[in-house]
């Protein structure tokens, strides 16, 4: 039995000594910005999919449960995360001119590469985008001094906001796919549209080659230059 005991304490003199476990951290170092900070990292790193309060205390080192003392949800946190990202896209980026067209063309420019940027989000930052103020406010100036009354500025600003994301969302979400899946997209649009029948289909079978393709950023700025010219020629002064 002596033997017995002694060799087992001998083996376990032996073994390596179990890492330490991750120290918590404290339940009051935790703020609002920390964990916005940390949510931006897990979706880099991991996708929006894998965004969750649990896996915010793992990149934080805190229990999943002291996020709750700052987010009532994950919906209020995701909201937060997308005001920060646009803030740090927009950054100063919208500065009113003489040219107020110009200004709304920089505009959609700004938010358009901001979808770009964070390609993740871009399905919930076309539908939830509720505390763009400065966005707003930028475009009903814009139209302001292009001469449109109050009404129409007002409307007019709402309808190009949800045009230039809708245009920007798509390409965005696009880039978010697999590269696989975006290369048999492109090779369906490519190849199925050139081997439809022209019985049935004779003007896209006229198009022919000159069909772009679903990556091609011609598309965006064909649309942002209809939306604009559509505005400029309504607008009173023209």
């Amino acid at each position: 039995m002596a033997t017995t005991r002694k060799t087992a304490d001998s083996a376990k003199a032996k073994a390596p000594a179990k890492a330490s476990a991750r120290p918590r951290r404290a339940r009051d170092s935790l703020s609002r910005e920390i964990i916005v900070a940390a949510a931006d990292r897990v979706v880099e790193r991991e996708g929006l999919d894998r965004l969750t309060f649990q896996s915010i205390g793992e990149e934080l080192g805190a229990h999943p449960t002291s996020i709750y003392r700052h987010f009532r949800d994950k919906d209020e946190l995701l909201l937060a995360l997308i005001d920060t990202l646009r803030a740090r896209s927009y950054s100063g980026g919208m500065v009113a001119t003489d040219d107020w067209l110009a200004d709304l063309r920089t505009q959609a420019h700004l938010i358009h590469d901001h979808y770009m940027r964070y390609p993740e989000f871009a399905l919930q930052m076309a539908l939830r985008r509720p505390t763009d103020f400065a966005s707003m406010e930028f475009s009903i100036g814009a139209l302001r001094r292009g001469g449109y009354d109050q009404m129409q500025a007002a409307l007019y600003a709402r309808a190009l906001g949800q045009l230039i994301r809708s245009a920007s969302s798509i390409p965005a979400a696009l880039t978010a796919l697999p590269a696989d899946v975006q290369d048999a997209d492109e090779l369906t649009w490519q190849m199925d549209y050139r081997r439809l029948d022209p019985a049935e289909y004779p003007e896209i079978t006229w198009a022919g080659d000159a069909l772009p393709g679903i990556r091609d950023p011609r598309a965006w700025e064909t649309a942002l230059d209809l939306l604009l010219e559509s505005i400029e020629r309504h607008a009173p002064g023209a």
